[in-house]
């Protein structure tokens, strides 16, 4: 993404499946963007992967919204906490694909839309 108003543009016209934000961007707070983000959207997991690595900055992230907040340059941390929403979110779609197989009143979309990701 370029900038925060075409990554806004994007997200309300396009379904992601998770938001990797820093907390430093080049035109906008990234707290900012995450609560924009969650104006609209208050189901799709959002990660800090950021260098700002105070306990009030951590903070500042899971206020915002986001569900993890990561510190650069911790890869294997990154990718465990994405592997972690990936299940949780096969394990929603899973369960409402049952659901929906036994009694047919919401369509996986809904459930999906209706999973907490929060940690």
């Amino acid at each position: 993404m370029g900038t925060a108003l075409q990554a806004i543009s994007s997200i309300q016209t396009e379904r992601f499946d998770l938001y990797l934000l820093d907390s430093r961007l080049p035109d906008v707070d990234g707290f900012d963007l995450c609560r924009q983000i969650r104006d609209f959207d208050a189901h799709t997991p959002i990660l800090f992967f950021s260098g700002a690595a105070y306990e009030a900055d951590k903070k500042r992230g899971i206020e915002a919204g986001a569900n993890a907040y990561v510190i650069k340059p911790d890869f294997d941390g990154l990718l465990r906490t994405i592997k972690q929403f990936v299940a949780r979110s096969e394990s929603v779609a899973g369960q409402a694909r049952a659901d929906s197989e036994v009694n047919n009143t919401r369509p996986l979309t809904y459930e999906i839309a209706h999973a907490s990701y929060m940690s």
